[in-house]
């Protein structure tokens, strides 16, 4: 996504409707904007948006009461962002933390924009990292303000005026007075463009057990506000019945039974689909299921998963066919790459990974109002930008003046950010049908979710390591088989996709060997696909930990220490420091519990480094692990309770997708629809996760996926301790 919009020049910045929506088509359809920066794309894409700001910007408010409001461009979808947000413009203004609040910002990318890629939306684990100097700024600069309004209102110098918990003083005059007392005055006063940041010596709220979740009650209440919270005067409930098989598309359909049941107001066919529209969810599910509609699977996908399987592997182990389409690409590349192919090989492995489904509790769920090219969207919108850019195009508006207000959702791992806003376009497509600024809600069962949706993709990896005398990677042979995520996208098809190999190339295993052949391979498949929590970190992390631990077995060297030299050798500190303190803190070394064995892995993703130790056991022949000790290097730690649920939650998620996971397709069509045949993990089997930080004067960097990845591999290497035949596939448990 951060890749999206690079190298892009200046065009002009306030374009008529005409050209605004032959833009929007053209980044939402596939081809980039050649030359136009990422803050000018904000621009464009926000021309018709509202720019009605208070004195203190973008980012805060502040009410009479002294109350300080910090708006945040991020959405809120269970992994606790808000919080850590606020803290970081709370700790440079000095506010008093019980009073702060957290709002969701309104669409506009020119202001609002992720600095990483230039549109609004939340992803790559960038929420804090990507705010950070950006809140910091905008709380310097109104500290500023109240300190200098404070001066001139007392006439006393401004570097005798202090803020403490929302309130400033002049100790030597004996006066004080809260934000809200002073806030005219303060309001009046220009802000200062380079506001003086404090040092981080010096913060009393960021990290501290202090920034806890300030949307915890109203969840456990009930009261937080979600898609399916939303009741509207006169509105309608849709349901579309998608494909079976992907690529197939409707031939026709007969409605005559569906309109017979009560509450079904219309029926009508969508580009993906035909729309129910009732008066109620269950009328909808009713005439839905009630429809009858038939198929062109011409264009569709009809291989099964194990043919897909078999071509991933035939790709990875003979050579391409003349004049083949397809393309390897390399991804590093050191040395005589032909040593790699011939050196007796110490492990010559190869790995196989399922699609994934999402799976977020809340299924996709949207509701839109369509009058004229007026449209307005309320739902948890993962990348507004992308959900105007979308809509933009179906009711003729600026990107811009699309209204969305952006809810709580419940969960997303990627699944709400596509390029095609695909649940979201369904919504205004039937709404336009409907219209008259009639409100309607589109709801997806979970059924819905589960087989019409994006996964992650199947992978293959074919890896060939040989050994110096010591017994360390000497040459290293890596294949990947993997559809590319950007192909199709406004990413473009450009070759390579950097998120198919995102954990192998750079890993610090390949910076220590001599001799690299990395190469990767896309070929097509009609299943859709899209980032999954952590993306290539979800197979790269496990290929490259699996493997060091079967290399240091084959060397007889502990799988610690085998890690340490490596990281010796490439220079990763991060990696070392991570791995010493969960090493530490597991016990490895000494004896594990009775039954229990000990399994390691490091994996650096979004910027931060993880490292856990998980300890496994077999029942009934199956994992289950039972403690995880979890190190990650984050930088700056804003929020360690917070990081601490991101590592817990992460690390459940990732577990139960390497022990369950798997969406199989029989003859193109999905299988696995709802949680009784895509089973998770329950409360019962979830382990016992402690987190470590490891303190950190740098930048925030991610929190929200690297716990995902790093599970999987630390239980395979248990397994492998245990004397069991190395893993070369997931899940653990098959269906």
């Amino acid at each position: 996504m951060n890749q999206l919009l690079k190298g892009l020049k200046t065009v002009e910045p306030v374009p008529t409707r005409r050209q605004a929506l032959g833009i929007g088509a053209t980044l939402a359809g596939g081809v980039l904007l050649i030359g136009c920066s990422p803050q000018n794309i904000g621009k464009i894409m926000s021309v018709g948006a509202p720019h009605d700001f208070g004195a203190f910007g973008p980012f805060i408010k502040i009410a009479a009461d002294g109350t300080v409001t910090v708006v945040s461009k991020h959405i809120e979808f269970g992994q606790g962002n808000h919080a850590g947000l606020a803290a970081i413009a709370a700790e440079e203004m000095d506010a008093d933390w019980d009073k702060v609040k957290v709002e969701q910002s309104p669409a506009n990318a020119s202001v609002y924009a992720n600095t990483s890629f230039g549109m609004q939306g939340t992803g790559g684990s960038s929420a804090i990292s990507n705010s950070w100097m950006q809140l910091r700024n905008a709380g310097a600069a109104a500290r500023a303000m109240f300190v200098q309004a404070a001066a001139t209102t007392w006439s006393v110098p401004a570097g005798e005026v202090s803020v403490k918990d929302g309130v400033v003083s002049h100790a030597a005059g004996g006066k004080q007075a809260h934000f809200g007392e002073l806030l005219d005055a303060a309001a009046k006063v220009a802000p200062p463009q380079k506001p003086a940041l404090k040092d981080p010596k010096a913060f009393t709220l960021i990290g501290t057990d202090r920034v806890r979740r300030k949307d915890s009650a109203a969840k456990a209440s009930g009261t937080a506000r979600f898609t399916q919270d939303v009741h509207l005067p006169n509105m309608l409930t849709a349901m579309v019945a998608h494909a079976p098989k992907f690529g197939a598309k409707v031939a026709s359909f007969d409605a005559t039974a569906t309109k017979k049941v009560p509450g079904v107001v219309d029926v009508f066919q969508i580009p993906t689909g035909v729309a129910v529209v009732a008066k109620t969810t269950y009328a909808a599910r009713q005439g839905r299921d009630a429809l009858v509609v038939t198929w062109d699977e011409t264009k569709a996908e009809k291989r099964s998963s194990d043919q897909l399987r078999s071509e991933w592997t035939t790709l990875a182990t003979k050579p391409l066919p003349t004049g083949a389409s397809l393309k390897w690409y390399p991804f590093e590349t050191r040395g005589d790459v032909a040593q790699a192919a011939s050196s007796p090989a110490a492990v010559e492995v190869s790995y196989d990974f399922p699609f994934l489904a999402h799976a977020a509790m809340e299924p996709m769920n949207c509701v839109a109002i369509v009058d004229g090219h007026h449209a307005k969207l309320i739902h948890g919108s993962q990348i507004p930008t992308l959900d105007q850019l979308n809509t933009a195009k179906i009711v003729g508006a600026l990107p811009g003046s699309v209204e969305i207000e952006t809810l709580f959702a419940g969960g997303s791992f990627g699944r709400r950010a596509n390029f095609q806003s695909d649940y979201v376009a369904e919504c205004v497509h039937i709404a336009k049908q409907v219209g008259k600024g009639r409100p309607v809600k589109l709801v997806w069962t979970r059924e819905d979710d589960m087989a019409a949706g994006y996964y992650r993709p199947m992978v293959h990896h074919a890896v060939r390591v040989s050994v110096d005398k010591d017994g360390y990677p000497a040459t290293w042979r890596h294949r990947v088989v993997v559809q590319s995520l950007s192909k199709g996208s406004p990413l473009g098809d450009h070759g390579l996709d950097p998120s198919a190999v995102e954990g192998a190339k750079d890993s610090p295993y390949l910076k220590a060997t001599p001799v690299v052949d990395g190469q990767a391979i896309h070929p097509d498949a009609g299943v859709p696909v899209l980032w999954w929590r952590s993306v290539g970190a979800t197979h790269n992390a496990f290929v490259m930990e699996h493997t060091i631990d079967q290399l240091a077995k084959a060397a007889g060297k502990d799988p610690v220490d085998y890690r340490r030299a490596l990281y010796a050798k490439a220079g990763a500190d991060r990696h070392l420091a991570v791995l010493n303190l969960a090493a530490a803190k597991a016990g490895w070394g000494s004896p594990a519990p009775a039954g229990w064995t000990r399994g390691v892995a490091v994996h650096e993703s979004f910027g931060s480094v993880v490292a856990q130790v998980a300890e496994v056991k077999l029942e009934n022949g199956e994992p289950r692990v039972g403690r995880v000790v979890t190190a990650i290097d984050c930088g700056t730690a804003i929020s360690p309770d917070q990081i601490a649920a991101q590592m817990e939650g992460g690390t459940c998620y990732g577990l139960s997708a390497a022990l369950f996971g798997q969406i199989t397709l029989k003859d193109g069509a999905v299988q696995e629809r709802n949680f009784d045949a895509y089973r998770v993990l329950r409360h019962n089997e979830t382990p016992t996760v402690e987190t470590y930080i490891v303190p950190s004067g740098a930048a925030p960097s991610g929190v929200g996926e690297p716990g995902t990845p790093v599970i999987a591999p630390a239980v395979a290497n248990a397994l492998l301790a245990m004397g069991r035949p190395a893993t070369t596939g997931l899940p653990f448990v098959k269906a």
